[in-house]
């Protein structure tokens, strides 16, 4: 394939959880810009209206549909559903996610079940409905995980979300290995700083930024639209060899401890 085309989603159709804002909302206009076409989700119709407006403006529309990747047997008929109307998924990106900072003297089982069942088990489910789908229409695709930094790193406070995203690292590994032969190929991205609606409060003290800047070789936060290029690499025919991976995209933050 030509380097013009290898980037290409035309005639592809990808899925985004969590799609309402930030992160999700740039990795959804990413794919559609690249011209797939995109169904969003999120646990309600109208937090998507955003979404929708961006990618309209791109010439096409995002198909929007309820998913609450945390009510298992719902979220995986709403997949399947939504692969039998647009005649199979190519690209599902497993961006739904929640945390929530607490020390872990404090936390209980209903904070823990809440994290963990939003950032993995939902992840699981709905990466194994859409599975089924491209195995049943025979031409593969593309899984992608949002993972973390906290897939490798211990944050204090942060321990619920922290093992899920090390879970879901883990099950990227073992479901590329699985769905292999299957030409599914199961990857992920780790986001390190950015800053969005659910990180804000953190950003909100500057003792805070400059620490955490202090950190980060490239000495700067990351922008949603920074994910961009990666998401559409992992989706595309350009890693058509690559499965089992986790892209950190962190300023190098990573790479320096």
């Amino acid at each position: 394939m030509m380097p013009s085309t290898l980037f290409d989603l035309s005639g592809k159709t990808a899925l985004v959880t969590g799609a309402s804002r930030g992160l999700g909302q740039a990795i959804a206009v990413g794919l559609a810009e690249a011209g797939a076409k995109v169904g969003i989700t999120s646990r309600t119709l109208k937090s998507l209206e955003a979404t929708d407006t961006l990618i309209s403006r791109i010439g096409t529309h995002a198909d929007i549909f309820e998913l609450d990747v945390r009510d298992t047997s719902p979220a995986k008929e709403a997949v399947r559903q939504y692969a039998q109307r647009a005649g199979g998924i190519d690209i599902l990106v497993n961006n739904a996610g929640y945390e929530e900072v607490c020390p872990s003297v404090d936390i209980d089982e209903e904070l823990w079940d809440k994290i963990s069942d939003t950032n993995l088990k939902g992840a699981f489910f709905c990466a194994q409905e859409t599975a089924k789908s491209m195995i049943a229409y025979g031409r593969g695709g593309s899984i992608i995980n949002v993972c973390s930094l906290t897939s490798y790193v211990g944050v204090p406070t942060a321990v619920p979300y922290g093992s899920s995203k090390s879970g879901l690292l883990g099950m990227t590994r073992a479901l590329s290995a699985e769905w292999a032969s299957n030409r599914i190929r199961v990857n992920a991205i780790a986001p390190g700083y950015f800053r969005t609606d659910l990180t804000d409060a953190f950003y909100q003290d500057e003792n805070w930024q400059a620490a955490m800047l202090d950190k980060i070789p490239m000495r700067e936060f990351g922008e949603a639209n920074d994910l961009k290029g990666s998401i559409v690499f992992l989706a595309s025919n350009a890693s058509r060899y690559v499965t089992g991976q986790c892209v950190a995209i962190d300023g190098g933050y990573l790479a320096s401890i």
